[in-house]
């Protein structure tokens, strides 16, 4: 036990050194607001004392100074007053603060997602890295505000109050003193216990909503295969973790306040029973009795507020946790400094000895050795699982070999820059993605700056220009998320369309007209004609009509090339690729 909140204690003054890095930047804010928590402070502790006069100068039978009296109202109602617009002014510096932390932080968040390797985002689910990003930042914003509006003015209240109180009577003030340590001792107690529950109530929260974002995206197959109840029950036995986490966190949280209250109010009767005997035995006024009194309610205050900060804040450092443990992911290899820029490539592809596996125990890629003349047409099939997806990433440099290389025109792709080299390509994929925005937005994702003939043009020779002009806005049409209001179909146009639009020297086309019908897609193969003259291409396909014209056919299988030739050598062979061809044109 001793070892885990030392642990905790260690990740917790970790995140907190990250946290300040972020805040730097932000010092002068910081200052102002420090010194209008001190003004702050000074006046609201002034006015005690003030009050304390008052007291004095009316605490007699016709003793009243009605002029010392008017003087001191005066003095306390323009104390409060400038109280009040340093607060104000203090909480507009907060907010600043805060909210600039957050935004750099998201920002940082979202840049250091786009750095990731593929490898990264295949291995965690979207909810939980949305989660990261969206909702544990939002949770460490409301711990940092709290602590920026009440930790610096606690803290000065309590150095002020202390210092007052001594100008008053500091033996009284030592009662206070004695007494506060116990108070921590409560809090500190309370504070470990609702940090370990808080972390679990964030990872949890980071599950359901990824849980929650698988469901949504395959919400038709759930439906379609009636697995409903035993969605729900998984979605159950989650957030009933997730309820548990947030009661036990919630109940730890709850308990401070009472019990700190309690310390506090033993502590109020201390003094008030040691005043009386101060008044009593003429070491005290009434009036510095009633001072001391309102310092001992303002020196117990800041304590109150500081543990219920102190809660809210532990919150706030889980989630805080969970982002830096995502910011310090490793990003994709660095590229080196003398990284090379590919321009007007010839497309000469050369795999030499490639070796790849996502995972060391479970070997793909073992030796592959391939040569690609500039402009020829790869055609890649084989069983599912065989690798052909794996090659599209390793040319793309989404994943980097295990062992050998990849080299395009002679140069090693580690030693270029990832984003000439995947500018480069044109890439269409059996899973389309499109963003929210208008139909043009989405063909000239690739080139902006792209005038609306060619945008009209790029559309007509992928055939997707008579359905977007029955569309209610035309190229205007807004696309919803995800594409949900055009048919896959439409959306495998529109991603044809953006490469027609860009017109790269070499293409990838993975399953690029799956979700076409029979005419439409024997239209599109006649553009493709055209786009492929004089470029390299590399097209990955399970009909196997779609890939006969190509230069070379490749036939994978475990990883490995088992074939390879034209269409009418590999059916000579009569070997895996003419079974693979029988299978799906020979008469039943």
């Amino acid at each position: 036990m001793p070892d885990q909140t030392s642990s905790v204690k260690s990740q917790n003054q970790q995140t907190l050194r990250k946290i300040f890095r972020y805040i730097r930047p932000y010092w002068y804010l910081v200052i102002l607001s420090l010194l209008l928590a001190a003004v702050t402070v000074a006046l609201t502790l002034y006015v005690p004392i003030l009050t304390g006069r008052a007291v004095d100068a009316i605490a007699g039978k016709d003793l009243v100074n009605f002029h010392t009296l008017f003087a001191l109202i005066t003095s306390i109602a323009v104390s409060i007053s400038v109280t009040a617009a340093a607060q104000w002014i203090m909480n507009h510096v907060n907010n600043l603060i805060t909210y600039r932390v957050v935004r750099s932080l998201r920002t940082r968040a979202f840049e250091h997602l786009q750095e990731l390797p593929l490898s990264y985002v295949d291995r965690h689910p979207y909810g939980d890295l949305m989660s990261r990003i969206v909702t544990d930042i939002d949770q460490f914003s409301d711990g940092l505000l709290l602590g920026f509006t009440q930790f610096f003015t606690s803290a000065v209240t309590i150095l002020g109050t202390i210092g007052f109180m001594l100008s008053i009577n500091p033996w009284i003030t030592l009662v206070v003193v004695v007494l506060s340590p116990m108070s921590f001792l409560v809090a500190n107690f309370i504070s470990k216990k609702s940090f370990t529950m808080f972390k679990k109530q964030s990872e949890t929260r980071g599950e359901l909503t990824g849980f929650t974002n698988e469901m949504l995206g395959g919400i038709k197959v759930v439906q379609a295969f009636g697995h409903q109840e035993e969605a729900i029950r998984e979605f159950e036995e989650i957030n009933e973790r997730l309820s548990g986490y947030s009661l036990k966190a919630t109940f730890f949280s709850s308990i401070t306040n009472p019990a700190t209250r309690f310390m506090y109010s033993c502590i109020y009767a201390g003094v008030t029973i040691a005043g009386c005997f101060g008044v009593i035995g003429s070491m005290l006024t009434v009036g510095q009795l009633s001072s001391f009194l309102s310092y001992t309610n303002q020196y117990t205050k800041p304590f109150n507020d500081i543990t219920s900060v102190l809660t809210e804040f532990q919150n706030s450092i889980a989630s805080a946790a969970r982002v830096f443990a995502f910011l310090e992911e490793a990003p994709e290899t660095p590229e080196p400094a003398d990284a090379a820029e590919l321009t007007d490539p010839r497309g000469e592809i050369s795999l030499n000895d490639v070796e790849f596996s996502y995972t060391p125990e479970v070997p793909l890629i073992r030796n592959l050795n391939l040569h690609v003349s500039p402009g020829q047409r790869i055609a890649i099939v084989g069983p599912t699982g065989c690798g052909k997806t794996t090659l599209i990433n390793l040319l793309m440099r989404f994943y980097d070999v295990n062992a050998g290389s990849i080299q395009v025109d002679g140069c090693d792709i580690r030693k270029m820059t990832r984003e000439s080299l995947r500018s480069s390509y044109g890439m269409v994929l059996q899973e389309t993605w499109l963003k929210s925005a208008t139909i043009r937005e989405n063909i000239a994702y690739g080139k902006p700056d792209a005038t609306e003939e060619e945008i009209i043009a790029a559309a007509k020779e992928a055939y997707a220009h008579s359905f977007i002009m029955r569309l209610p806005e035309g190229y205007d049409t807004v696309i919803t998320e995800g594409g949900e209001n055009l048919s896959q179909g439409q959306k495998q146009l529109l991603c044809i369309a953006r490469i027609m639009l860009c017109l790269p020297p070499m293409l990838i086309l993975d399953e690029a007209t799956s979700s076409i019908d029979t005419m439409t897609e024997l239209r599109i193969q006649r553009a493709f004609e055209q786009l492929m003259k004089g470029r390299t291409s590399f097209i990955v396909a399970h009909r196997l009509s779609t890939i006969q014209t190509a230069d070379v056919i490749l036939v994978m299988d475990k990883g490995h090339i088992i074939e390879q030739g034209t269409h009418e050598e590999l059916l000579k062979k009569g070997g895996f690729y003419a079974n693979l061809y029988n299978s799906q044109f020979a008469p039943a």
